[in-house]
């Protein structure tokens, strides 16, 4: 049977080991040409590859459920589930997604983009099936690296409270996340990845007490205890942690032996109550190249399959905004010892590893823990430091009680720097950066502030780091920059809400915030040769507003635009419109941005597009919002 024949993960059943070794291979033969072609995670799903088949030969995905902690190790689960012969649309627009979505096959029992809560659902459906009398199989795959989100320690801690709900945990060990784990469960992880696989007690050991001279059944009120004795005596001690949270431990297991996989899987269907699977696994197996650089090849851009080496681009880009942070942070805090760098595990994303490699007592990486990360930095913050909180704004998200209660009600100065903000492209949904600017817009004490372009982006990170009163936030976008010059040194701090002038017209005023500003100004060069002139002004803050500048023009204008790369609910147009309508200012405004939709998986320029956000998009919202009256002032 050839993998391209595979429609239903059922179609394992009854195949022979050196079967599912063909189909294994071929796996990552079709894994490794897409993703080398059109880019897109690598190392994760090398890894789980044998995993996801001994799995699946031991369950009826017809009934069974299975949840996988972030989706991007999923991609064998999804050649195997029938989208093998479109899988060469992987994070393309209209094309497969990267991460699961349940709208995308019925296989996909829980969507996911962000790690730690494969346990959580899974249990939820065990739960579900046991409050309806319900008969199914249900298991979560979680990474390591995911193991140290405490929302997955929550997970356990609850199914252990449950000794009669039937589910399997399979904890995929490759030592790994994006970049190498930290703390003390992964330090843990390892000591057991090193025992001797763990020796299991069948429930024949019962048969065999009963057929002891004068014991018979005189020992069967007793004999549970001295069976979980016995099983206790065969746990490694590294093992036993899980076996005292209510799990029973199986493990270590070769994560790449598929006959070991299968009896495994096979007899921890068997037992009752929580079972927890610890399976060892190689990041990028069966390719050398992203076995020796895991961190690298954890997600690539195309690259050349022979060489491992990425296509390069057609013609030189300029720097992006995470290496001139990355950079700008450094020498910053080479001159002082007070900022600390702080990461929840996207050391190399948020850039944070130069900071890591130049100064290491000043950067810390907490995990895959963001709630721990902001009261951390509260924490630091309390003691004169200077925190510097990298977090990619979809995943601040998940911090967001402590940003409330730890930080801005305490007023503590925390420096957020939210990477992705904005369209990420390709991951979709669940990693789009478009709610930062609501849901930090609302807190007191918070000052928002976006750059218009690298340079900027310089002058901001000093005036975060420098900035006392409370925290403040700046919301950055994913990708390069527009060339312009950087500084090495003598960077100058921003004053707090202070916008300002780039272009004056007086037909419309259009207000850009971050990296919308750029596209305000193309937008009214298009309006100019229409004979409509605008102002525009780079806003910088979207708290505070500078309502000194931008109350006056929009009186004297009488037209007003907004324009920001994030949700339209609650965003930088609404803080603009609130302030004319507490001014009494009756102006017509139109906002732009991204509506109330969720923008699915495609390049930035697609979704852009598709927004209606391209210049000359904007332009002819702005000829159409306004057409009477710029009709009358043009006439």
């Amino acid at each position: 049977m050839h993998l391209s024949e595979i429609t239903h993960p059922n179609q394992l059943h009854g195949l022979s080991i050196r079967q599912l070794q063909q189909i294994a291979r071929q796996i990552r033969e079709k894994h490794l040409q897409t993703v080398a072609t059109s880019g897109g995670h690598l190392g994760p799903g090398l890894g789980v590859v044998e995993l996801t088949i001994a799995l699946y030969q031991t369950l009826d995905l017809d009934r069974d459920k299975v949840t996988w902690d972030v989706g991007h190790q999923a991609y064998p689960h999804k050649l195997l589930t029938g989208r093998y012969h479109r899988f060469h649309t992987l994070r393309q627009k209209d094309g497969i997604a990267g991460y699961l979505k349940r709208c995308e096959s019925k296989f996909d029992h829980f969507g996911a983009g962000h790690a730690s809560t494969s346990i959580s659902s899974a249990l939820g459906m065990a739960m579900a099936r046991d409050l309806k009398g319900d008969n199914f199989k249900v298991a979560a795959v979680i990474g390591d690296g995911a193991l140290t989100g405490g929302m997955a320690l929550e997970a356990i801690n609850h199914a252990g409270h449950l000794p009669k709900t039937n589910l399997l945990v399979v904890l995929n060990d490759n030592e790994m996340s994006i970049s190498p784990n930290v703390g003390a469960i992964p330090r843990y992880l390892n000591k057991m990845r090193l025992s001797p696989p763990m020796q299991f007690i069948t429930d024949n050991l019962e048969e065999q007490f009963k057929h002891i001279p004068f014991v018979g059944e005189s020992l069967t009120p007793e004999l549970e205890r001295v069976k979980e004795g016995m099983k206790r005596l065969a746990v490694p001690k590294v093992g036993a942690v899980f076996e005292e949270l209510g799990f029973t431990y199986m493990g270590p297991v070769d994560g790449h032996n598929l006959e070991e996989l299968i009896a495994t899987f096979k007899q921890a269907h068997k037992m009752q109550g929580p079972v927890l699977v610890h399976v060892a696994t190689v990041k990028g197996k069966g390719y050398e190249i992203a076995e020796k650089d895991q961190v690298g090849y954890h997600a690539q851009s195309p690259f050349n399959l022979a060489t491992g080496k990425a296509v390069p681009s057609s013609k030189p880009k300029p720097p992006s905004y995470a290496k001139v942070f990355s950079h700008t942070l450094v020498k910053l805090a080479e001159n002082n010892p007070n900022i600390v760098g702080i990461t929840a595990a996207m050391a190399t994303g948020t850039g944070l590893d130069k900071l890591a490699s130049k100064l290491p007592k000043q950067y810390i990486d907490v995990g895959i823990a963001e709630q721990h990360a902001v009261t951390l930095a509260a924490g630091l913050a309390c003691e004169g430091m200077r925190p510097v909180a990298a977090i990619y704004s979809t995943f601040l998200q998940r911090g967001y009680d402590q940003i409330v209660h730890d930080v801005c009600i305490q007023k503590l100065p925390v420096f957020f720097c939210l990477d992705r903000a904005g369209i990420v492209g390709a991951d979709g949904p669940t990693h789009q950066g478009m709610y930062d600017i609501a849901y930090l817009r609302c807190l007191p004490n918070m000052v928002l502030m976006a750059p218009k372009d690298e340079a900027e982006l310089q002058q901001m990170i000093v005036t975060g780091v420098n900035y006392t009163d409370g925290p403040i936030a700046m919301r950055y976008p994913r990708g390069n920059g527009y060339g312009v010059p950087l500084m090495e040194e003598g960077w100058e701090e921003l004053p707090i809400g202070k916008a300002e002038i780039l272009r004056q017209g007086d037909d419309v005023l259009l207000l850009g915030y971050g990296s919308m500003v750029y596209p305000a100004m193309q937008a009214a060069e298009i309006l100019s040769e229409h004979g409509i002139e605008a102002t525009v002004v780079n806003a910088r803050f979207a708290k505070p507003l500078d309502t000194e500048l931008i109350l006056p023009l929009a009186q004297q204008i009488g037209r007003v635009v907004t324009l920001e790369e994030g949700c339209i609910i609650g965003g930088f147009g609404s803080a603009v419109a609130e302030s004319l309508l507490d001014n009494h200012l009756m102006v017509p405004i139109t906002r732009i941005g991204v509506p109330d939709v969720l923008v699915d998986h495609a390049t930035p320029e697609q979704s852009m597009a598709e927004l209606g956000l391209t210049p000359s998009q904007i332009a002819e919202r702005v000829r159409k919002s306004f057409s009477p009256q710029l009709s009358a002032v043009m006439g």
